[in-house]
């Protein structure tokens, strides 16, 4: 073989090289998608105080390591003691008066409880009174149609004597049915008077049972008067006795800020951004320094669009740190993004009229990425700090 052919054929094995390299990288690619455009993230909180108040006392560091309970920093008590007990002697107080009023208490009870009897007996009084009322105007009644009965029958008798008297002249009746008529006439006369005297009797009977029945109204208005004062007596004491809720919440809200004056580490983190000291005058609500969450780290990373097909919840990855590089740590991918911010150079921008629309012609368009959240199984403490270089490697099998 010459030196020329040597050379071809050694040029060859380099061509058929590379692209079985490029071929296996593809398919390694492809199998397994990787970037390094990926940073770590966990999840934090700023610690702020629920109570206002100067700090005496700071008990870490910044960057420090903190357990769940560990005392942080610590507000100035006395303000909030001193609440307390304020509270608590308005609270004795209180329940001091509603020891001494028991028995007037119990007292107005008894009374709303008489004044409810007798307002019942005046009640069924009234009831009594309008029905004998009922009873007397029925009996003006009957009388009145007795004596109109009574006068119809004077009034013929009267008639029939007139009739008989011109008669008895000229002696066409005889004297004994004259004296006849005349007796029924006195007779009817007697009844018509004893009949008035009976509508006289029921009219005084009804005036009696009225003025009955306005005596037990008058009784049942006093005896109403009475129940709505008593009952009035009562709920006056009433506001007394709902302050005994109001005084005791006022007691365990003192108690709670008392409490809260000493502010601890609800899990395990990392304390950040430390720039206060004691002295300072902290705020309720506002943030003092941040607190890192350590139970759980997460690796944001960014996937071209053409490669989140291949990627799911639940897949293993392999997570590269730039600061550790010969160290594999094991994840999951949780989630994969579902939206980015629209390139306006590509798709324009949406104004109140038309969109505006670029007129221009890219002849190269990236892949748009898109965020996958990867949680890291197992994370090893004082390892992972938030914005730090990763590369995540997906396991494709």
């Amino acid at each position: 073989m010459t030196r020329k052919q040597f050379g071809r054929f050694i040029g060859v094995l380099i061509v058929l090289g590379a692209l079985v390299t490029g071929l296996m990288v593809a398919r390694q690619v492809g199998i397994h998608p990787r970037t390094d455009d990926a940073e770590v993230f966990a999840n934090l909180i700023g610690i702020a105080p629920e109570v206002s108040g100067r700090i005496v006392a700071i008990d870490v560091r910044d960057n420090q390591f903190v357990h769940k309970g560990d005392l942080l920093f610590e507000i100035d008590p006395l303000p909030y003691r001193y609440a307390l007990e304020a509270a608590q002697s308005q609270q004795a107080t209180l329940e001091g008066q509603i020891g001494n009023m028991a028995l007037t208490i119990a007292a107005q009870k008894s009374a709303v409880g008489a004044a409810r009897a007798n307002t019942g007996s005046t009640r069924a009084k009234i009831a009594a009174t309008d029905a004998a009322l009922q009873a007397a105007q029925a009996n003006i009644d009957a009388a009145r149609a007795a004596l109109s009965q009574e006068e119809a029958n004077y009034a013929y008798a009267e008639n029939n004597v007139l009739r008989l008297e011109p008669l008895l002249v000229k002696q066409f009746v005889t004297v004994d049915m004259v004296d006849q008529a005349r007796t029924l006439r006195s007779a009817r006369g007697e009844a018509v008077r004893q009949a008035r005297s009976g509508l006289a009797l029921a009219q005084a009977q009804w005036a009696s049972a009225a003025a009955l029945r306005n005596e037990s109204r008058a009784g049942y208005e006093q005896s109403t008067a009475q129940l709505d004062q008593a009952i009035k007596s009562v709920t006056m004491l009433e506001p007394l006795t709902a302050q005994r809720q109001a005084r005791t919440a006022q007691v365990e809200s003192a108690a709670y800020d008392l409490q809260r004056c000493k502010v601890y580490a609800p899990f395990n983190a990392r304390v950040t951004n430390l720039t206060i000291s004691e002295g300072a005058y902290a705020h309720a609500g506002q943030q003092a320094f941040t607190l890192i969450d350590t139970r759980t780290w997460w690796v944001v990373a960014n996937f071209r669009e053409t490669e989140l097909s291949r990627l799911h919840p639940g897949m293993k990855v392999n997570v590269y740190m730039m600061s550790r590089p010969d160290q594999k740590f094991a994840g999951t991918i949780d989630g994969t993004g579902f939206g980015v911010t629209p390139d306006a150079s590509l798709v324009g921008s949406m104004s109140q009229g038309l969109p505006d629309v670029q007129r221009s012609l890219n002849w190269v368009h990236l892949a748009t990425r898109f965020p996958v959240r990867v949680r890291i199984d197992n994370p090893p403490p004082d390892y992972f700090r938030i914005g730090a270089s990763a590369t995540v490697i997906v396991d494709g099998r």
